[in-house]
């Protein structure tokens, strides 16, 4: 049963390139009596909407289908509003999205296919600034914690993960070479640095761990 909005309710904004994920969400917060405000469908669009409407509240997904992430977006938001409440919305949880969002400050992270009422009780807690993480996604923080990072992102540096991604892709050290503007005894130097610090050789096996760490999507 619907409850009825009240004069407090908890002001939501979404963002997400998928229109039939935002309306079951939207619905599924309305009928806890919230309030939805907006819903943007791109990076950009979220980060001009948030500053227009300053929500209590921004439930924002990491993959977009442009150049742009959730991530990109959420930067740039807590640059000029430290204080913002953001929920990360993802139909991927690998360890490194995971503990980046977490890094960035996100308040809560639930993946798409979740109940809807975790979906509102991380909501109520992230406005609250309370930090909420699906059980199983929490317990896997926990043992990141304990564990240490092995992801790519945590032992390259910028360039050298720059590298990692384009060779994952399946770009030869030519094409990489043209793309960064750098040399292609630089790029061969670096890819080998890379596959040594890694412990993997083989593309195949290059291509599996970038995406296992969410640098590139499933093919």
């Amino acid at each position: 049963m619907k409850r009825q909005q009240k004069p407090n309710a908890i002001r939501v904004m979404l963002a997400d390139d998928h229109p039939i994920v935002m309306t079951g969400f939207a619905m599924s917060l309305i009928a806890e009596g919230m309030q939805v405000v907006g819903q943007a469908r791109t990076p950009q669009e979220a980060q001009e909407m948030f500053t227009s409407l300053l929500p209590d509240v921004l439930v924002l997904d990491i993959r977009f289908g442009a150049e742009l992430t959730g991530l990109d977006a959420a930067r740039h938001i807590l640059q000029t509003h430290p204080q913002a409440n953001i929920l990360f919305l993802s139909q991927f949880d690998q360890d490194a999205l995971i503990k980046e969002t977490y890094k960035l400050g996100a308040k809560a992270f639930v993946t798409k296919d979740c109940d809807p009422l975790d979906l509102y009780l991380a909501v109520q807690k992230a406005s609250r600034g309370e930090l909420y993480f699906m059980p199983h996604i929490a317990e896997r923080l926990a043992q990141l914690s304990v564990q240490g990072d092995v992801s790519p992102q945590s032992l390259l540096d910028e360039r050298s993960l720059a590298i990692f991604t384009l060779m994952a892709e399946g770009l030869t050290n030519v094409e990489i070479a043209e793309h960064l503007d750098l040399s292609q005894k630089t790029i061969s130097n670096i890819s080998q640095a890379i596959k040594d610090k890694l412990g993997i050789h083989r593309p195949a096996l290059i291509t599996k761990l970038a995406m296992k760490y969410g640098l590139i999507a499933s093919q």
